[in-house]
């Protein structure tokens, strides 16, 4: 009897929402273009729903509930009526439940769509000038914390040039840039405080990397292997680095093949965004510019033409 009036159910909405919908796009075929645009939606909000709740309790309940439900239909199906039952009760209740468990997480949430978080979520970041201009503020605070605790320190920074192949030779961070955790990352007597951070891409890709050491017989004997790793993968490379003397505390920034030593924390600012945003990226976003402002002209003199 329950398995009748389950099919009957199938039956009635397949034949009053489905088969009804596609004689109606049949009908109106225009209408399929809000529908693709409607389906790629639904699909890219729940993309990244998964995404955002996959490292978190929430996806271990969304676990859950799959379990919960293909549970409840195959009980139905092969008529364990006592345990469908259970599972139906279960699943008519649950959501009140969850709503009581989970109260922190949606509370966040709702929270988030009167936020900038927003635009995160629906896979909108900041300018990439912008958010290179921060990570070289994060960079440059890193480099004062280290100088002012005489812990040597030695960052890379890559530009044009990939530098994946040094990457590899260290250990994988994958992180956010953070003064916080490229201070702790070259903190004495750890694992990964010995080699170079690579950050590539706005983001902290390696510690502990291994560098080309540079052999001029023009580099002062003084210089420390750090300085001239530095100076190597500067010359080897378009990359920028950074150094922290571990005797003295001071910083220098290693640049195409040369070595700029004791810079203080304005300097070191105005290098890194003059070779990092001004020359590099700025030069980019200026080019766009200027490519728009050609199709623009362009089509102008067509309309004018016409």
């Amino acid at each position: 009897m329950k398995d009748n009036f389950f099919n009957t159910m199938v039956n009635n909405f397949w034949q009053a929402n489905v088969m009804e919908y596609i004689t109606y796009l049949q009908e109106e075929p225009l209408r399929l273009i809000p529908f693709c645009l409607d389906l790629a939606i639904v699909i890219f909000l729940a993309y990244q729903i998964i995404k955002i709740t996959k490292n978190s309790r929430v996806w271990q309940l969304l676990k859950g509930i799959a379990l919960l439900v293909v549970a409840t239909l195959v009980s139905g199906w092969i008529h364990l009526d006592i345990l469908h039952s259970i599972l139906t009760s279960i699943m008519t209740y649950g959501v009140i439940a969850i709503i009581v468990i989970f109260q922190p997480e949606l509370r966040r949430g709702l929270e988030q769509l009167g936020t900038n978080k927003l635009t995160k979520f629906f896979g909108f970041d900041k300018d990439i000038i912008t958010k290179t201009k921060e990570d070289i503020y994060k960079i440059v605070i890193a480099a004062e914390e280290l100088a002012s605790n005489k812990t040597g320190g030695l960052i890379v920074i890559e530009r044009d040039i990939k530098i994946g192949d040094i990457a590899e030779t260290g250990v994988e961070i994958n992180s956010e840039v953070s003064p916080q955790l490229l201070v702790n990352l070259f903190v004495p007597n750890t694992p990964l405080h010995d080699g170079a951070v690579v950050i590539s891409n706005n983001k902290i890709v390696a510690a502990a990397c291994i560098l080309p050491l540079a052999n001029d017989k023009e580099i002062a004997k003084e210089l420390g292997t750090r300085h001239r790793a530095a100076i190597g993968i500067s010359k080897e490379t378009d990359s920028i680095a950074v150094v922290i003397s571990e005797e003295t505390g001071k910083i220098s920034v290693a640049k195409d093949g040369t070595l700029i030593a004791d810079v203080d924390e304005e300097t070191l600012k105005k290098i890194l965004i003059k070779n990092i945003v001004t020359n590099r990226l700025g030069e980019e976003n200026k080019t766009k510019k200027e490519r728009i402002k050609k199709l623009r002209a362009k089509f102008a003199n067509k309309e004018i033409k016409n």
